[in-house]
């Protein structure tokens, strides 16, 4: 998805209006999310959050209803829609058509959150413009401030949050290497000067801004791939 957004040149980012809200229950299954209140039983209407298949249901639902622009003009996760153009008038047109589909199947969309005919928009974590694929500078932020962990916990949690860009950082794996040896049963958390100059060098990695940008399908290449069978 990422990909294919990148290296437009205008974005409309949509957000959807308590999407998951807007999916009526079927009557015959009403009584099946039913919960007790202190006044009785309530049934929802419409389909809730928390609702183990409600994510899957719902995505579904909003890929039906844009199947025939899903990967030419939009690109749909959840309630994010991203409707894009390689020109001002292409990304118009193209959200004249969303807008109309919202209003055949009565889609509500939240104006607030909403961003039309932009440069770049934010999706996944990620910011994708005209220049390739950018780490999003805020989650970068959050990382350059954290101090030196003093436990496994603080560890792991560190690397799940460099491991998301992890597309971004040559060696990955080669430079967390020493430092996941912490994580290794029966094994005692010291993290000497060794493991706080790799932590500083992956700091700095993640805040080097690296873009990547996307394949130019106007020029010819080879793809060589390694595959079973």
């Amino acid at each position: 998805m990422l990909e294919s957004l990148a290296g437009k040149s205008h974005y409309c980012c949509l957000d959807g209006y308590s999407c998951f809200h807007q999916i009526p229950v079927a009557l015959e299954d009403q009584e099946k999310p039913t919960f007790t209140c202190p006044f009785g039983t309530f049934a929802y209407q419409r389909m809730s959050f928390g609702l183990c298949n409600a994510p899957a249901t719902f995505q579904h639902c909003m890929v039906n209803i844009f199947s025939e622009y899903v990967e030419n003009t939009i690109e749909v996760f959840m309630d994010d829609f991203m409707v894009y153009g390689n020109s001002f008038q292409e990304c118009l047109t193209n959200l004249t058509k969303i807008l109309k589909r919202c209003i055949e199947t009565n889609l509500v969309l939240n104006f607030e959150k909403c961003h039309f005919m932009v440069s770049q928009g934010l999706i996944l974590g990620h910011i994708v413009s005209k220049k390739g694929i950018e780490v999003d500078k805020a989650k970068i932020d959050v990382i350059q401030s954290l101090p030196y962990p003093t436990c496994v916990w603080e560890f792991r949690s560190f690397l799940g949050h460099a491991g998301f860009y992890r597309r971004f950082i040559k060696d990955f794996s080669k430079i967390t290497r020493p430092m996941c040896q912490l994580l290794q049963k029966d094994v005692d958390f010291e993290f000497n000067e060794a493991c706080k100059e790799y932590f500083d060098k992956l700091k700095e990695l993640l805040t080097s801004d690296p873009i990547i940008q996307a394949p130019n399908w106007d020029i010819p290449f080879k793809i060589m791939c390694d595959a079973s069978n």
